[in-house]
C-alpha cells in the first residue's frame, strides 16, 4: 500500500492535479503513471483510435493542463530555423498560438532543437520553457509571456553539442531549472546548478551547488518527495551522483554516487523515502555498465555505502526514465529493452524487447504500458502477472522535408519524447507530427445549452449554461445569424438591432450545442419587407417558414401566401411574445381569386382573430375557431385585387376584452369609427400580435405596423 500512499501525497504536492491533467514530462505523480481507465489498446495512423494530428516538429514530451496540449519544437529551414512552443486545443489538435524564437549561444544542432519539455503550474495555469538557447520563459495560457531570462548571458549556462537542456519543474511557489554554468565569484567554477525561481515573478530563490566537477551535460528532471517530514527535491546531477536538497532553502542534504564516467541523465523516480534511479555507464563500485538502484532517502551527508537498498547491475538504462506502478519498476535501457523489477526486492520480473533504441520513457496506466521507441516505433503493451505482450506497434516515417521528390523513400521518424495521459487520451509528439489517441467516442460529450430557446431585446445581456458530460471542457462559441456578441457563454445583444432570429453554439471537441435566440426590439414596429430576402421571410416570425415568403413586385416587396401545396391552407404567424398587450396592429392586405375560391385574411392581437373572408363577405372576430364561443361578425363587402387597410386593437377594460377592428380601402382615409367592437367577458389578458390567412386564393401583405395602444375606447363600432 505504500506506492498508492505516496500517489495520495504526490496529488498535494501537485496543487491538486487531476488525471484529467499532465502537468509535468512524468505525469501528475511525477513516477510515469496514470489513474486513468479506458484507454486505447490499439490505434491505426490515419484511422482506429487516431483523434487527430497535427504537423509538427517534436522531440520531447508534451505537456496537458486544462485541456490544452504545450508542445516544445523545431520550425523553418535554413535561414528560418527556430525553436518554437506551440499551444493546441486537446480535444481537437487547433493550433491556439505559438511563440517562436532564435537559437544563438550554442552548438546544439537543428535536429537536437526542442530537447526539453515545458511544464505547466496547476495554480496558475502558466507554462515554463527551456529553450536550447538558454532562454527561460514563463507564458500565461494565452501565450502571452509573463517573464523571462537569459540563462546563458545571466548566468552563464553552459550548452554542448549533444543538446542535453533541463525541463523545469514546478513546486509551490517555485519552478526550478537546473544547468550546468559558470558565472562570477564563488559560481566561476563550472558546476551542475539548481537555479529556484519565483514562479510568478521571476526573481531568484536560492541557488545550490551541491555536486563537484561535472563529468557531462546531462538532463535529468528533479522530484519532490517528502522524508522524515522534510520536502526535499531529489535529482541526478552532472558528476554522477544523485542528491536531495531541502526544497526550501536548496541545502545539500544527502549525496548518492552512481557513476563513475558520466554525469546522470535519467530522472529519479521517488515513493516515499525510496528513491529508484539507474544509469547506463560503468559503476562507481565495479567495472560492469549500468546499474538500476534503490535507495533509502532517509539518511544524511554521504550515503552511498549505508542506504543502498538493492541494486540490479547490467541494465544499461542511460536515457529512459524509470515507470512506477503497482510495486513494480519498468525500465527502458539503451538497446530498447523493457525491464519489470521489483520495486521491492530488486529482482527482474520479466524483459520484453521493444525495438534497437530506447530513450522514451515509458508511461503505465490502465494496465497498459505505452512507451516510444526513436526509430519512429510506438507500442502499447498489455501487462500481465508474468510478462507483457505487444499489442500495437504502429511504425512513423518521414521524408527528410516537404520538397524532397516523393518518389524517394520515407525514412523512420524519430520519437524521442514520452506519452503523456489526459482525460481519456494518449499525446505525443514525432518527428513527423504530435498525435492525440483515444477511444472514438472520447470527443463526443453530451452537451446542453440552457436556455436551449429565448427571446431577448436590444441591448440585453444573458449568460448561457452549459453542461457537458464526457471528456473534454474547452469550450469554443460562435453564433450564427445574430446582431450579438458571444463570450464564455455571455451573449449581448447589439443595441441598435431590429428584429431577427439566429442561434449560438457551444463546441467541445466534436460536439455541439445549440441554443435560438429571437431578438424583438420594443414597439414600435414597422415592417415594409424591403430589407427582406426574396422568398424569404423575417427570421424572429413563427411559424411563416413554408407558408409565406417575400416576392418583388415591381420597386416594391410584399408579404405573399400562396395556396398550400401540401397540407392546410389555414395559417396563422406570430411575430411577438405571447405576454404583449396594449399595442393595435395594421397591415395592409390583399385577396386574390383562385377560380370559384376566396381566401379569409386577416390580423392576431390578444389571442383574438380578425377576420376578413372571402366567401361569407363579413368581417368577423372570434378566439375559439371551432366553438366561436365569443365570436361575432358583420356583413362586409370587399373585392379582390383591389389593397385594403386593416387595424385592429384589443383593450382590457372592467375585466373584459373590448375587441375592436376596422377595414378600409387603402386608396382611402381611415375612417374614424372601428367597424366592429367584440366584448369578451372571459378577456385574454395578453397575446402575441399576428398575421392570419386562409389562402384558398393567394393573399398579398404589406406594410405592417404594431404599437402601443393608450388603452382607451375612443369610439365605438358604427
Amino acid at each position: 500500500m505504500r506506492i498508492w500512499n505516496t500517489v495520495c501525497l504526490l496529488l498535494v504536492l501537485a496543487n491538486f492535479a487531476t488525471s484529467a491533467d499532465w502537468p509535468h514530462w512524468r505525469g501528475p505523480f511525477q513516477n510515469g503513471t496514470s489513474l486513468e481507465t479506458g484507454l486505447v489498446s490499439e490505434w491505426t495512423k490515419g484511422g482506429q483510435h487516431e483523434l487527430w494530428r497535427t504537423d509538427f516538429i517534436g522531440r520531447s514530451t508534451p505537456v496537458v493542463l486544462s485541456d490544452r496540449v504545450y508542445a516544445i519544437g523545431r520550425t523553418g529551414k535554413d535561414i528560418t530555423e527556430q525553436e518554437q512552443i506551440a499551444c493546441f486545443n486537446a480535444d481537437t489538435g487547433q493550433l491556439l498560438w505559438e511563440h517562436k524564437f532564435n537559437v544563438f549561444h550554442t552548438t546544439i544542432p537543428f535536429n537536437r532543437v526542442g530537447w526539453a519539455s515545458p511544464v505547466g503550474d496547476t495554480e496558475t495555469g502558466n507554462i515554463y520553457v527551456h529553450g536550447v538557447q538558454g532562454m527561460f520563459y514563463c507564458f500565461n495560457a494565452e501565450g502571452k509571456i509573463l517573464w523571462s531570462h537569459s540563462l546563458t548571458e545571466e548566468f552563464g549556462r553552459i550548452s554542448g553539442y549533444g543538446g542535453r537542456t533541463h525541463t523545469p519543474f514546478v513546486d509551490g511557489n517555485m519552478v526550478v531549472i537546473s544547468y550546468l554554468n559558470t558565472s562570477w565569484g564563488s559560481q566561476a567554477p563550472t558546476r551542475h546548478r539548481y537555479f529556484a525561481f519565483d514562479k510568478n515573478s521571476g526573481e531568484i530563490i536560492w541557488i545550490s551547488t551541491p555536486g563537484g566537477p561535472p563529468k557531462d551535460t546531462t538532463y535529468s528532471v528533479p522530484v519532490v518527495t517528502e522524508i522524515n517530514g522534510q520536502r526535499l527535491l531529489v535529482a541526478g546531477n552532472a558528476d554522477g551522483s544523485i542528491y536531495a536538497m531541502d526544497i526550501r532553502t536548496g541545502e545539500k542534504v544527502w549525496k548518492f554516487a552512481l557513476s563513475k564516467q558520466r554525469g546522470l541523465s535519467v530522472s529519479v523516480v521517488a515513493d516515499g523515502h525510496l528513491i529508484y534511479a539507474s544509469h547506463g555507464e560503468e559503476n562507481i563500485d565495479n567495472t560492469v555498465m549500468g546499474r538500476v538502484v534503490c535507495i533509502d532517502g532517509r539518511g544524511s551527508g554521504d550515503i552511498t555505502r549505508t542506504h543502498e537498498v538493492w541494486r540490479l547491475d547490467g541494465c544499461m538504462a542511460g536515457y529512459s526514465s524509470p515507470a512506477l506502478s503497482q510495486d513494480q519498476l519498468y525500465v527502458v535501457d539503451n538497446s530498447a529493452n523493457l525491464y519489470c523489477i521489483s520495486a521491492t526486492t530488486g529482482r527482474q520480473l520479466w524483459i520484453q524487447n521493444i525495438g534497437t533504441v530506447g530513450k522514451g520513457s515509458p508511461v503505465w496506466a490502465d494496465g497498459k504500458i505505452y512507451v516510444t521507441e526513436v526509430n519512429g516505433h510506438f507500442h502499447i503493451l498489455q501487462v500481465g502477472p508474468s510478462g507483457a505482450k505487444i499489442v500495437s506497434t504502429v511504425q512513423l516515417s518521414v521524408k527528410e522535408s516537404i520538397e524532397d521528390d516523393k518518389d524517394k523513400p520515407e525514412r523512420n521518424a524519430e520519437i524521442y519524447g514520452s506519452p503523456a495521459v489526459a482525460d481519456g487520451r494518449i499525446y505525443f509528439t514525432t518527428e513527423e507530427g504530435i498525435y492525440c489517441l483515444g477511444q472514438d467516442d472520447s470527443l463526443s460529450p453530451v452537451l446542453q445549452l440552457i436556455p436551449a430557446e429565448v427571446v431577448l431585446q436590444p441591448g440585453e445581456e444573458l449568460d448561457f449554461k452549459l453542461t457537458t458530460s464526457g471528456h473534454g471542457n474547452v469550450v469554443t462559441w460562435s453564433s450564427s445569424g445574430l446582431a450579438a456578441k458571444i463570450s464564455e457563454g455571455k451573449l449581448v445583444v447589439n443595441p441598435q438591432a431590429t428584429g431577427h432570429a439566429g442561434t449560438i453554439h457551444a463546441t467541445v471537441g466534436q460536439s455541439k450545442a445549440t441554443a435560438r435566440v429571437r431578438v424583438i426590439p420594443p414597439l414600435p414596429w414597422e415592417e415594409d419587407f424591403e430589407t427582406v430576402v426574396v422568398e424569404k421571410i423575417p427570421t424572429h416570425w413563427i411559424a411563416a417558414s413554408g407558408k409565406f415568403f417575400v416576392r418583388q413586385e415591381g420597386d416594391n416587396k410584399i408579404l405573399v401566401k400562396p395556396p398550400a401545396k401540401r397540407g392546410l391552407n389555414r395559417s396563422v404567424v406570430f411575430l411577438g411574445p405571447p405576454t404583449m398587450s396594449g399595442y393595435t396592429i395594421q397591415i395592409d392586405l390583399k385577396g386574390t381569386r383562385n377560380k370559384r375560391r376566396l381566401p379569409d385574411i386577416g390580423l392576431v392581437a390578444n389571442r383574438y382573430i380578425l377576420d376578413l373572408q372571402g366567401i361569407h363577405q363579413r368581417l368577423q372576430v372570434r378566439s375559439w375557431s371551432s366553438d366561436l364561443r365569443m365570436a361575432d361578425h358583420i356583413d362586409f363587402k370587399w373585392e379582390v385585387d383591389v389593397w385594403y387597410t386593416m387595424k385592429m386593437k384589443v383593450v382590457i377594460e372592467e375585466e373584459q376584452a373590448i375587441v375592436q377592428g376596422k377595414v378600409w380601402k387603402r386608396s382611402e382615409s381611415e375612417p374614424d369609427n372601428w367597424n366592429i367592437e367584440v366584448r369578451d367577458p372571459l378577456p385574454n389578458q395578453t397575446g402575441s400580435p399576428g398575421i392570419y390567412g386562409y389562402s384558398a386564393a393567394e393573399i398579398h401583405y404589406d406594410n405592417l405596423k404594431v404599437e402601443n395602444s393608450n388603452n382607451t375606447v375612443l369610439k365605438g363600432a358604427e
